[in-house]
Formats: C-alpha cells, sequence, structure tokens
C-alpha cells in the first residue's frame, strides 16, 4: 500500500468543508502511507499547541479517534504524532494528557489484514502502553524526566531523601515500560516503526540520565540514611545495575540501525566493590556481624562509584549539546533557504515588494507617492485637491444672515445695531427670529391647551423643502422653537451632503 488511500483524501476533505484546520492536519499526518509523518504537519500540529486560542483537548481527542481505526497504519501513525508533541510540543499538551483518566486502550489491538498488520499489532501495543505510563508519570511528579535540568544543580541531584526514594522508583517504571517495546534491528523494516524507534530512542538517553543522576544522589546520601531508607535505596540500587545492562542493548539496537556513534552516549558501570560496601552497611544497621571496614576505604569506593556515573552523565550531556548543534543548523538552513526564494521573488516580480497599502513605495529605485486622500471634500468641488484641508469646525454650511433685529430686545433691553444685509447664498435659510423668539405676538398662536395652531414661515433656500407636517405640535407637544432648530439641522446636513 502506498499512497494516500481514497478515504485519506475523503476525510481531509471533510475537514477542509468543515473549517477544521487541526483535523485535516491530523487527518494528513496519519494516512494509510506507510512512512512516518511528515515533517511539516508535525511542525504544523506543533505550533499550534504554542497558541493560546488552540483547543488543546480538541486537539488531543482528534489524535485519540484516530486509534480507533482498524488499521495499524494510521493507528500507528497517530501514537507517533501524540508522541511528538508530548516530547517538542507545548507542555499544555502533556499536561491535559496527564489529567486524562484513559489514553490509549490498543491493550487488545490487532489489525487481521495480514503478515505484516499481525507483526506491527505487537509493537502497536507496546508503543501504546509506553505513552500511557509517560503521561502517568508526569501526573505523580508534575514534570517530565527528559526534560528535567540536569547537572550538579539539577532538578535530581538537589531532591532531598525523602523524595528522593519516591521519584526515583517512578523513573524505573517509566523506564521499564520503555525497554519492553523490545525491537530487534531486522524488525524495524518500514518508516512507520523507525520514526516510532527514533522517538523511543531519545526518550531512553533523556530519562536515563535522569535516572542516573538520581542513583548519583541516592549514594552520596546512602551512608547518612536511616535503616529502612538504606533497604529501600539498595534495592533501588540493585534494579539500577539491572536497567544498565538493558539500555546498554536497547543502545547496539540502535547502532546497528545506522545511528551515528557520536549520538550513542557510552556507559560506565560503578565498580563491583560499590554493592559489597551498600550491603555492609546495611548489614552493619540491622545489627548483623560484618567484617571490618574503615570509613577510608568507604568513602574511597563511593568516591570510585560517583566518578564512574559521572563520566555517564557526561556522556548524556554532550549528546544533548550534539543534538541542539544539529538542530540550530538545520534551522539556520531553512531560514537561508526561505531568504535565498524571497530574493528570487523579489528579482522576477519586485512589484511585490511592496504592499497596496502603502503610499509611497519604491519601483526600480524610484520614490512613486500616490495623492493623499481629502475625506471631506465633496463630489461636486472641482478645485477641491488643490486647497488645504480645513479644520473640523470651519466645515460648516453658509447661512443666510438674519434679518435685522428690532430695537427693543428681549434679553437684556439692549438695543442691537442692525446689520447689513448680505447677498443671500443660494443654500442659505431665511428665518423670522422676531417671531420665533416671541417679539411678534401675531406669531404666538396658541390654542387654549399651549399647543402652536401656526408656525413662522421658515424659508430653506436649498435643495429640498422642509416643510413641518400639519398637526405636528398637537403629535409631539413641542413648540415653534424645536421647530427652528429642526429645520437648521435639516439646512446642515443638505449643504454638506447636496441633497
Amino acid at each position: 500500500m502506498s499512497g494516500q488511500s481514497i478515504t485519506d483524501r475523503i476525510t481531509a476533505a471533510q475537514h477542509s468543508v468543515t473549517g477544521s484546520a487541526i483535523s485535516k492536519t491530523v487527518c494528513k499526518a496519519t494516512t494509510h502511507e506507510i512512512m512516518g509523518p511528515k515533517k511539516k504537519h508535525l511542525d504544523y500540529l506543533i505550533q499550534c499547541t504554542n497558541e493560546m486560542n488552540v483547543n488543546i483537548p480538541q486537539l488531543a481527542d482528534t489524535l485519540f479517534e484516530r486509534t480507533t481505526n482498524t488499521s495499524w497504519v494510521v493507528v500507528f501513525k497517530s501514537l507517533i504524532t501524540t508522541h511528538h508533541l508530548m516530547v517538542y510540543g507545548n507542555e499544555r499538551f502533556i499536561q491535559y494528557l496527564a489529567s486524562r483518566n484513559t489514553l490509549f486502550n490498543l491493550s487488545n489491538f490487532l489489525d487481521k489484514s495480514g503478515l505484516q498488520g499481525y507483526d506491527m499489532s505487537t509493537f502497536i501495543r507496546r508503543y501504546s502502553r509506553y505513552l500511557n505510563e509517560k503521561a502517568v508519570s508526569y501526573r505523580q511528579v508534575a514534570f517530565d524526566f527528559t526534560k528535567v535540568k540536569r547537572g550538579s544543580d539539577g532538578v535530581m541531584r538537589t531532591m532531598n531523601t525523602e523524595k528522593l526514594l519516591k521519584t526515583i522508583p517512578i523513573i524505573q517504571n517509566q523506564m521499564d515500560v520503555l525497554l519492553d517495546f523490545n525491537v530487534n534491528a531486522n524488525e524495524l523494516t518500514n518508516g512507520v516503526i523507525n520514526a516510532a524507534f527514533m522517538l523511543l530512542f531519545k526518550d531512553a538517553i533523556r530519562l536515563f540520565a535522569a535516572y542516573n543522576e538520581g542513583i548519583i544522589n541516592l549514594l552520596e546520601k546512602y551512608f547518612d540514611m536511616k535503616k529502612i531508607q538504606c533497604k529501600e535505596g539498595l534495592d533501588i540500587y540493585k534494579k539500577f545495575l539491572t536497567r544498565m545492562t538493558r539500555i546498554s542493548e536497547f543502545l547496539k539496537v540502535a547502532e546497528q540501525v545506522g545511528i551515528d556513534r557520536g549520538d550513542i552516549p557510552d556507559l560506565s558501570q560503578a565498580p563491583s566493590s560499590l554493592l559489597d560496601a551498600l550491603e555492609q552497611h546495611l548489614a552493619s544497621l540491622e545489627g548483623k556481624k560484618v567484617k571490618d571496614s574503615t570509613a577510608a576505604s568507604r568513602a574511597s569506593t563511593l568516591s570510585n562509584a560517583v566518578s564512574s556515573l559521572a563520566n555517564t552523565g557526561i556522556s548524556f550531556t554532550k549528546v544533548d549539546e550534539r543534538e541542539k548543534q544539529a538542530a540550530l543548523e538545520e534551522e539556520q538552513a531553512r531560514l537561508k533557504a526561505l531568504k535565498d526564494q524571497r530574493l528570487k521573488e523579489l528579482q522576477k516580480n519586485p512589484a511585490t515588494a511592496t504592499t497596496d497599502s502603502s503610499p509611497v513605495f519604491t519601483v526600480g529605485g524610484t520614490n512613486n507617492s500616490t495623492p493623499a486622500i481629502d475625506l471631506f471634500s465633496t463630489p461636486s468641488s472641482n478645485n477641491s485637491n488643490s486647497k488645504a484641508a480645513n479644520d473640523l469646525l470651519d466645515l460648516q454650511p453658509a447661512f443666510q444672515q438674519p434679518l435685522p433685529l428690532s430695537t427693543t430686545n428681549t434679553w437684556g433691553g439692549f438695543a442691537a445695531s442692525p446689520t447689513p444685509q448680505q447677498p443671500q447664498n443660494s443654500r442659505g435659510l431665511n428665518v423670522d427670529f422676531d417671531s420665533v423668539f416671541g417679539n411678534n405676538t401675531n406669531a404666538n398662536n396658541l390654542d387654549g391647551t399651549g399647543n402652536c395652531t401656526s408656525f413662522p414661515a421658515v424659508s430653506l433656500q436649498t435643495s429640498c423643502s422642509v416643510l413641518p407636517p400639519e398637526g405636528w405640535g398637537d403629535r409631539l407637544h413641542v413648540g415653534s422653537n424645536s421647530w427652528i432648530l429642526i429645520c437648521c439641522v435639516c439646512a446642515c446636513v443638505c449643504g454638506l451632503c447636496e441633497v
């Protein structure tokens, strides 16, 4: 089977119609193609985990839904995508997985479509069990062992005795489940299982590095522990020696499949005399008779053991630094390729270097400027481009000057000098203010209820005719002064809009 199936294309088209870009990308990353998920799809999903507006539960549920498929390829690639997001995605993703009661229920998964389906189903069951254990470990300690700070001031080296004795068994359980994947070099026959093995290989290195530092911290505190703590510590150290043998076999498989020798750390085992010294110390605390050993000999044995384990830790650190350097070089190469591609596009079409919204841009080394748009100019004005933009307070229609007021002023008795009559503007407003303000008694025609029965003559010398509706005062209960204000507003609107 090669290439995307019709089912893959239909499912992707359905997600395109619904507008779910995340579901579409998950579908494309988990197609029926017998190859690992494509990097571009994984990178997009990683970016989605870093976006605060992305629904992480929806993303996880989409991946869980893909694991219900009957094809081993789709299920395996769904697990790989989930593992990739747990390692390289935002911590919110693994936090959500750790908060769930159940993750992958694939303990009985079996693809009966072919012989390859039978073989890969075994590894799918093991792989899903490791991802479940990885989420459980995060739930118990609230951090990922593969991402903790390492070194003399690291998390595992600075942990107190009580917490250390509770934390190391959690690492041991996760390491056991990882090593239970138990794949041989001749079983890595396709790109899907190879992608899963690479993720497990990187997890194994980082997980064992944290495990190794926890053991160093344990040995440094061992001779100061209580009897019960020493018993637990001795049991932990014995299991550590067993897992060191298993991790060595796992790294041999990695070397056989072509992983660079420089990416595989060197494991240095502690001297066997250390185990004897630990057992004798516990026996002495229990009151058993043991052969005499000086404090100097125990200190020398402990120092040698810690030095050997520290060398292993240095080897893990070098592997991490080499991986980081390779990632930086890869990112720089991608940026350079994008830059070269952009320069080529600009050389072919220089006009694309500028945006359409920019008023000033450069084409061929010359500056082209677009004229500024006057938002307040009227369409009928022919010389609007030549006039400077006036202040907003000046943008008012030209009203006709009112008629001369009478010498008797109702506002304080002061006589106002008559104003010379100005030529009438075609857009002016002719209002009898004497009638409006009550100087003309004939204009104030009120009925018994106080409503206006007749209105002052208002001449609107505009292109529109504004006349008061009949009986408007009875319905709205307003006087003639309000109608004058309404007429003035209408005149302003007509003058600006040229209706």
